[in-house]
């Protein structure tokens, strides 16, 4: 029987090794056992072999999971081999609308007053949370719903839809990551949960925003149910 796996270009790949997981009643362990080559006949494998901290940290570079050296910007919450979260103040920003609904269009290219934001993104994928206050948040710090099209109220998730996301998640793009978020186009309401409790919905707090100087409602935005550390700890990432 051949077994085949494909894991993408063309470089020739050898067996190497293998580590294989040794489990008693109560206690396990695993150990490397390198790849024996014959002349002819099939590879073996060799005996156990202790775990070096130089052979994890070698085999952790190679599956592509170790962090660059960077050096982090003060918005920089958390960064891991997999994720990169950071937080942006209050501002000022146009907005871009892609419907059929009067109101909507009467909205679109218009700069309005944003909240303070929370961005994770993990891998291709971005969430994004507000909140309540504008200063760099703590691991109690509640969240609020971002208020939104494209974004899911219950999670954070966005759908990019129109956006020219970046290529991966490290501390360099994360301006790239805020750029193609707003300037991409706000379509639909995604998921059930509302997305700010102004009295008027969604497009009415939006219009009542659009071209005003004024920092945004902070009592417009929708609780989110999840603290700052929730929401980092959240799957998937």
């Amino acid at each position: 029987m051949n077994i085949y796996v494909d894991v993408g270009g063309s470089e020739a790949l050898t067996l190497k090794g293998a580590l294989l997981v040794y489990q008693g009643k109560s206690r396990s362990f695993v150990a490397w056992h390198e790849a024996r080559h014959l002349e002819q006949g099939a590879p073996f494998l060799g005996e156990a072999q202790q775990l070096t901290t130089e052979f994890v940290h070698g085999l952790a570079q190679g599956l592509g999971s170790r962090i660059p050296v960077e050096i982090l910007p003060e918005n920089v919450l958390v960064r891991t081999a997999e994720a990169v979260v950071w937080w942006t103040p209050a501002a000022h920003r146009t907005m871009f609308f892609r419907s059929t609904a009067e109101d909507t269009q009467a909205l679109n290219g218009k700069k309005f007053p944003h909240p303070p934001l929370v961005w994770c993104v993990s891998g291709r994928e971005l969430w994004v949370r507000a909140m309540p206050e504008n200063a760099r948040p703590k691991p109690t710090t509640k969240l609020r719903v971002a208020p939104y099209f494209n974004v899911s109220g219950e999670d954070g998730l966005t759908c990019q839809g129109t956006m020219r996301s970046p290529e991966d998640a490290g501390v360099a793009t994360i301006p790239l990551w805020e750029r193609a978020f707003f300037q991409s186009e706000f379509t639909h309401q995604n998921g059930a949960r509302r997305l700010t409790i102004h009295p008027g919905g969604f497009l009415g707090l939006w219009a009542s925003l659009s071209g005003s100087r004024k920092p945004f409602p902070m009592e417009h935005l929708a609780p989110a149910n999840q603290t700052l550390l929730e929401f980092v700890k959240c799957e998937p990432r």
